[in-house]
């Protein structure tokens, strides 16, 4: 096939089976998949993406989550958490309950955990020490913790240098916060998940800096989807022509005919790995191993 300038996946025909894909979050138990979910899972793995990992986000959300890594053996995980929304629910069983259904081979993480504050849906200080409780979990069980962080970088740092050389592997989970606050990320060691916010935040101090300025290595990126959320449109006048052109007809394709706005699916995947390489002037090929890798090493998944 021939390959020319003139269209986004012209001038790069990468067939999927040369790909390697984990996604790393996809809300798979949200009720926007609970009619089909069968046939999401199968656009995923035709799409190539190996793994998913589905998040959980209170106790009630976490036990969905194992039960549907049961559902799907070798292909679904999931995490076990309290979101910061959550924080207010903990109570002098959960750290019980939590480590019961933490404590699962299926169950790779601790999290959704951390601190939001530009919602006010749970206090402050309850969040706080919620948190603190989820960091003393992952590191009695040896797991990484999941983090979502909104408005909060300062009083999350100021958390996790207390366990500075104590914790486990961090992953900033579906990261929206800025270029230095990143730079303060990946300088304590912790793991960027990139989803596709990434097209539409070009501003000199958001997500594509990042990769814009090469402050990230590939040892310390994640792909993930976010679904069914952060719908990585590509077709976004804020993400560059020279990125747009890293794009294949095939993961197009996948993006086009079965994600929206509406809802985004972990095929999509493809798509989102296609322009963290066109961002960092990397093969895509690359940058799904590498981020696959990381995933596998990270998580332990086999």
């Amino acid at each position: 096939m021939s390959s020319t300038n003139s269209e986004p996946g012209s001038n790069l025909q990468q067939c999927y089976e040369n790909y390697v894909l984990i996604d790393v979050g996809a809300n798979l138990i949200n009720k926007k998949f609970s009619r089909d979910l069968d046939s999401v899972i199968k656009r995923a793995k035709d799409a190539g993406v190996q793994k998913i990992i589905v998040p959980g986000a209170s106790l009630k959300s976490s036990k969905e989550a194992l039960r549907l890594a049961r559902i799907y053996p070798g292909t679904v995980y999931c995490t076990a958490g309290l979101h910061p929304h959550d924080a207010k629910s903990w109570d002098s069983e959960s750290y019980a309950d939590l480590k019961d259904i933490a404590s699962n081979s299926e169950c790779v993480a601790i999290g959704e955990c951390g601190l939001d504050y530009n919602k006010d849906f749970s206090p402050i200080e309850t969040q706080r020490e919620v948190f603190e409780k989820q960091i003393e979990l992952a590191k009695e069980l040896k797991k990484p913790l999941f983090i979502h962080e909104k408005g909060a970088h300062q009083d999350l740092i100021s958390i996790l240098n207390k366990y500075q050389g104590d914790l486990p592997p961090v992953i900033i989970h579906s990261f929206t916060g800025s270029y230095e606050e990143a730079l303060q990320y990946i300088k304590m060691d912790m793991y960027i998940g990139f989803t596709g916010l990434i097209c539409k935040d070009s501003s000199s101090t958001g997500v594509q800096a990042i990769l814009e300025n090469k402050a990230i290595s590939l040892d310390r990126v994640l792909a993930e989807t976010d679904a069914p959320f952060m719908y990585p449109n590509a077709r976004a006048s804020k993400l560059p022509d020279r990125v747009k052109k890293t794009l294949t007809e095939r993961s197009l394709m996948f993006l086009q005919r079965y994600c929206t706005f509406q809802r985004n699916e972990p095929c999509s995947l493809p798509a989102i790995v296609e322009i963290i390489a066109g961002f960092l002037d990397k093969p895509p090929e690359e940058v799904a191993l590498a981020t696959a890798f990381n995933a596998l090493k990270i998580f332990g998944l086999s």
